[in-house]
C-alpha cells in the first residue's frame, strides 16, 4: 500500500517546528500504543507509521531530502522499522522522555540530569592507642584509576575501534514484551554503551582506565574508637564529569599494654603488695601524655576501684575527657621466713 504523507500521518502543518511535531507524535503514541490496544492491529500499524514518520520529520537532514523529494529520496534512508521491538529499540529515548519511563501515567522531572557521581571509596586505617588519644595526621595511599594514555579512554587498541553492538543495533537497548508489559532495559551485551570492543587496549585490558597512586591527607581526631567512620569529602574516584565520590576511612585502635579503654573510660588494675594494702601507699599510673600519682588510704581491699575524674579519654569535638578507674589487686606472698610468720600470728 502506498505510504501517507509524513506530515498528514502527524497531522501537523509542513512548516511546523519540532516542538509541535514531538506534541504530534506523543499524542499518537499514547493513542494507538499496543499495551492500550491489545490485539487490534490496525492500532499497530497506526503506531508504526506514526513512529517512522516521526523519525524522519524530527531528523533536519531526513526532513529536509523528504520535503524536496518525497518517500523516494528517503530510500535506503529511512529506519524501515521491522517490528515493535525494532520501534520500541529505536525510540527508546523518546518513550523516556514522553512517559518518565512509565508507558501509563508516569511523570518526569524535568530537570536536566547530572552527571555521574564518582564512586565512594573505602579503606581501613589502624591507629596506635597514643594517636587515639592525642589524635594525629596521617596520609593514606590510594590507587585509583584514570583515563587510558594508550587508547585515551576508548578501550580499543590503537588503530581500531569499538564496533556497533550487534545485539542493540547500538541503540544501547533492548525491549523485553511479556504479556501486556513491556521493559525497555540496558543491552546486557555491550552495557547500554551501543558499542563493543573486538581489539581491547593492552594497556588497560579494554576497561579504558589506568591505575595511578595518589596520598590523601587525614585528620584524625582525638578520642576516635575502632568501628569508627571518617568521611573525606570528595577525596573518592574522579569522574571526568561529574562530582568526585567520597572516601570512607573505617578506624581501628590497637590495645593499650597498661590500659584497658571503654569507651571514653579507662581502667588500670593496680598491683599492691599486702603490706601496702594495709598501711597504705602511693602508686604511679603511666598515662599517654603523663604520669599520675595516686594515694591508696590504709586498709584498702582487694576488688576495690578508686576513681578519677577527667583523667581518661578525650571526648571526640569537646574539651571532655572520661574518668580513670583503677582496680585494685592485692598480691599476698607466697613464701615467708620464720620471723615474718611469728609478727603475723602476733598480729
Amino acid at each position: 500500500m502506498e505510504k501517507r504523507d509524513f506530515y498528514e500521518v502527524l497531522d501537523v502543518n509542513k512548516s511546523a517546528d519540532a516542538k509541535t511535531i514531538k506534541q504530534a507524535y506523543r499524542r499518537l503514541a499514547l493513542k494507538f500504543h499496543p499495551d492500550k490496544n491489545p490485539g487490534d492491529k490496525s492500532a499497530e500499524e497506526k503506531f508504526k507509521e506514526a513512529a517512522e514518520a516521526y523519525d524522519v520529520l524530527s531528523n533536519d537532514e531526513k526532513r529536509r531530502i523528504y520535503d524536496r523529494y518525497g518517500h523516494a529520496g528517503l530510500s535506503g534512508q529511512s529506519s524501515g522499522f521491522s517490528g515493535m521491538d525494532d520501534i520500541f529499540s529505536h525510540f527508546g529515548d523518546i518513550f523516556s522522555d514522553f512517559f518518565g519511563g512509565d508507558i501509563f501515567g508516569g511523570r518526569r522531572s524535568t530537570r536536566p540530569p547530572r552527571p555521574p557521581r564518582g564512586a565512594d571509596m573505602k579503606v581501613q586505617m589502624d591507629v596506635t592507642f597514643e594517636e587515639a588519644f592525642l589524635g594525629t595526621r596521617k596520609k593514606i595511599e590510594l590507587t585509583q584509576r584514570k583515563k587510558c594514555s594508550e587508547c585515551d579512554g576508548s578501550g580499543s587498541a590503537p588503530g581500531s575501534y569499538p564496533e556497533t553492538c550487534g545485539t542493540c543495533q547500538g541503540h544501547g537497548q533492548v525491549v523485553q514484551r511479556t504479556g501486556f508489559m513491556t521493559m525497555v532495559t540496558p543491552c546486557p551485551d555491550c552495557s547500554g554503551k551501543g558499542t563493543v570492543i573486538t581489539s581491547p587496549c593492552k594497556k588497560c585490558d579494554g576497561s579504558g582506565k589506568e591505575p595511578f597512586n595518589r596520598s590523601v591527607t587525614a585528620t584524625i581526631p582525638a578520642g576516635v574508637d575502632t568501628g569508627m567512620r571518617l568521611r573525606l569529602a570528595g577525596e573518592g574516584e574522579k569522574p571526568e564529569v561529574g562530582d568526585p565520590g567520597d572516601l570512607y576511612v573505617f578506624i581501628r585502635v590497637e590495645e593499650s599494654p597498661h590500659l584497658v579503654r571503654d569507651h571514653d573510660d579507662l581502667h588500670f588494675e593496680a598491683d599492691v603488695s599486702f603490706k601496702d594494702a594495709i598501711l597504705g601507699t602511693t602508686i604511679k599510673i603511666p598515662l599517654v601524655d603523663e604520669t599520675i600519682e595516686v594515694d591508696l588510704p590504709a586498709g584498702v581491699q582487694p576488688g576495690d576501684i578508686v576513681s578519677i575524674d577527667g583523667k581518661g579519654m578525650p571526648h571526640i569535638g569537646t574539651s571532655h575527657r572520661g574518668n580513670l578507674h583503677i582496680n585494685i589487686k592485692v598480691t599476698l606472698p607466697t613464701k615467708i621466713t620464720a620471723a615474718q610468720r611469728k609478727i603475723l600470728e602476733q598480729f
